[in-house]
């Protein structure tokens, strides 16, 4: 019988630092001259100006793209006639999620290196081999699954924490579940991000990624709520975006990001960061875990410390349907979703009993 392998995915290239994002000229050109930089418009005109500099200087011929706002079909096809027109070498993405996967979609299809450049720790995004594409009217689409991890990803930590402190925060959240759901999938056996077994390296790598949150999370909100880098964020940020993407794409999902899915069928919940909804989602699997009480004490901590949700009230809603928290269960389960990388056999009814619970304990330690 063939049996499934393990697997471990990362980036190429991981760096971190400082003032990253005004040097990337020096990170570019080990991958080609004619460059296409797609890029926030928030960024663009410093990302224009400081690539402009530097190309010159080290010979690199650049086009900086605004991105359209909407990771579609559309977008990629319009960036992919640029690389046509202009002989791309290289692709860089430069900003928040969506932006992220356009260039790393585009670099697929045009089979070309891809850089990419975080302006927000929200997610663990970065690091993986995926893109999500949706409709134009901003629907989903599909999940596009690359052959590979980008070839770099460069983090200026100063760009991070000049971003909103809930962004980062959202980050935390989406970090914090990684190990527990790792742990949860090897336990289980069963299969990652990539379609294969998790490792014990991806778990090693979820497990670090959860233990520098517990000695750093205190010191690295205090510095990006100042707005301020220091050796506390820093390893916090690559814990965020490095630790917990690898971890997560090594190591697998379980109830955690299953539960999340199943909230986004909650209108309310539409505006609530990714990270946000994971929170609840770790939150509801050590109930259905049964934790030891020390566990979650440390997960509250972490929770509290960055100003995550602990209720579904904290994320805005004031009512519970239980008609509809018993629909968000029986997606949260549905076939192909990461519930079943839960090493017991769990029915809708458990994981709806199990949110109400983690809910009440959430009020229970926010009193």
């Amino acid at each position: 019988m063939k049996m499934t392998p393990r697997s471990i995915s990362s980036p190429g290239k991981f760096l971190i630092a400082s003032g990253l994002l005004d040097q990337l000229d020096e990170h570019l050109k080990v991958f080609g001259n004619n460059v296409l930089v797609v890029c926030d418009v928030f960024f663009l005109d410093r990302v224009s100006s400081s690539l402009a500099k530097g190309a010159k200087e080290s010979g690199l011929n650049v086009n900086v793209e605004k991105f359209g706002g909407e990771c579609s079909a559309v977008e990629v096809d319009r960036l992919r006639q640029i690389c046509t027109a202009n002989n791309i070498e290289v692709v860089v993405g430069i900003g928040g999620g969506k932006t992220l996967d356009c260039a790393k979609a585009v670099s697929f299809y045009e089979n070309k290196p891809v850089v990419i450049v975080p302006t927000l720790a929200s997610t663990d995004a970065p690091c993986t081999a995926l893109s999500v594409l949706y409709k134009e009217n901003g629907e989903f689409d599909k999940y596009l699954f690359l052959p590979k991890n980008p070839d770099a990803v460069l983090v200026d930590t100063q760009v991070i924490a000049n971003a909103p402190v809930r962004f980062f925060a959202a980050g935390v959240g989406d970090a914090l579940a990684t190990y527990f759901e790792a742990r949860a999938c090897f336990q289980a056996d069963g299969i990652n991000l990539v379609l294969k077994r998790p490792s014990r390296t991806g778990l090693g790598i979820a497990r670090l990624c959860y233990d520098i949150l517990q000695e750093n999370i205190e010191t690295a909100m205090d510095a990006v709520s100042s707005k301020v880098v220091t050796s506390a964020l820093e390893q916090t940020i690559e814990a965020t975006i490095y630790l917990s993407g690898v971890g997560a794409e090594s190591g697998g999902l379980a109830a955690a990001h299953a539960v999340s899915n199943g909230m986004s069928i909650v209108p309310e919940l539409h505006r609530v960061q990714h990270g946000e909804k994971v929170t609840f989602g770790l939150l509801t699997q050590l109930v259905l875990e049964n934790a030891p009480a020390e566990e979650i004490d440390s997960v509250i901590r972490i929770i509290k410390t960055a100003g995550l949700p602990l209720t579904l009230a904290d994320m805005g809603l004031t009512t519970i349907d239980e008609k509809v928290w018993r629909e968000v269960a029986k997606v949260a389960c549905a076939e192909g979703d990461t519930m079943s990388n839960m090493p017991a056999n769990l029915s809708e009814n458990d994981v709806y009993a199990a949110m109400m619970a983690a809910n009440a304990m959430g009020a229970r330690y926010k009193a």
